[in-house]
């Protein structure tokens, strides 16, 4: 079975789901699981997770992403995309200077409240908003704060006119930003209807698009016997933790995943990497009870039974 961390590149057309069902039949294995909803019609970069680096999906998901997106200013749709109804149109001649535009992605940049769309996988009350969406059920959505670290904009046009008019933006943000939501809260700085016309999500966490292999490129390397190569270490999801090599004489508690006393890195990081020659064994963090005392996250499957690394 293939361990490790496959940074896949998303086509449009397709759910992540239909990237995990096709990497089964690829891979012949069943523990695989993507690192964060991408839409289908937004392609870009998907980290995937096989066999034991299943475990760090979660730290993968929650990392920053950076997208390019696409703005249209003239026209909301029912999904905040190109892809839903027309809610609201305005069709005035519209003018803006590159000035007005960067006005509106200053207010827009560091901590802001966003609601997600009706279409979304977002759950109230144990059902997706897009299932109510689908019943033509409206339910109250829930706001959250997200984190815009940076927009840019990357069109260069001397002014931007015309009935709907369009332009290129880069976001760095945090875990659960909508972009399309960013889309239509741009409109609302600029005071007319807008909608997202495009996306691709460029880099997640560290990795970025030269980083990824499409599917074909994925079978290529299956059928050569040469994927493992391509494959990153389940470590490379911890890079960003504190790493401590296992002491010798904890190394049998740690094993067994026992709760011991906290160490002082944990009082500056959310959590820390025990390692077993410079691969990682065990995540601890402080124990959400016990004062002073610290407990596994998460167990990697690399020391055997006398504790001696895999």
């Amino acid at each position: 079975m293939q361990n490790g961390i496959l940074p896949l590149w998303k086509e449009k057309g397709m759910t992540s789901h239909d990237c995990v069902f096709k990497l089964r039949k690829i891979l012949k294995m069943k523990r695989i699981g993507h690192t964060g909803t991408l839409d289908p019609s937004v392609e870009g970069v998907l980290p995937i997770c096989l066999g034991e680096s299943t475990k760090v999906a979660e730290y993968l998901t929650n990392a920053g992403k950076i997208y390019e997106a696409e703005v249209t200013i003239g026209a909301s749709t029912t999904t905040e995309d190109a892809d839903g109804d027309v809610v609201e149109s305005n069709d005035s001649h519209k003018h803006f200077t590159p000035q007005d535009i960067l006005s509106a992605l200053t207010a827009l940049t560091g901590t802001i409240e966003q609601t997600p769309p009706m279409y979304s996988a977002v759950k109230v009350n144990g059902k997706k908003l897009y299932e109510y969406a689908r019943a033509g059920v409206s339910v109250e959505r829930p706001t959250r704060q997200v984190k815009i670290y940076e927009l840019t904009l990357l069109s260069e046009e001397a002014s931007y006119s015309g009935k709907h008019v369009s332009f290129r933006i880069r976001v760095s943000c945090s875990k659960g930003t909508y972009i399309r939501t960013l889309a239509v809260q741009i409109g609302e700085k600029l005071g007319y209807p807008a909608h997202m016309s495009n996306l691709v999500r460029t880099n997640s966490g560290t990795f970025t698009a030269t980083d990824c292999l499409t599917l074909k490129q994925v079978q290529d390397l299956v059928d050569n016997e040469l994927l493992t190569d391509k494959l990153y270490d389940l470590d490379y999801a911890l890079q960003d933790m504190p790493k401590f090599e296992v002491p010798s004489d904890l190394e049998k508690a740690i094993k067994n995943g026992q709760v011991l006393d906290a160490i002082e890195a944990l009082n500056d990081h959310q959590r820390i990497v025990y390692t077993k020659d410079s691969q990682a064994v065990a995540v601890y963090i402080k124990h959400p009870s016990k004062e002073g005392r610290m407990k596994p996250e998460k167990m990697f499957n690399r020391l055997d039974k006398e504790g001696d690394a895999k």
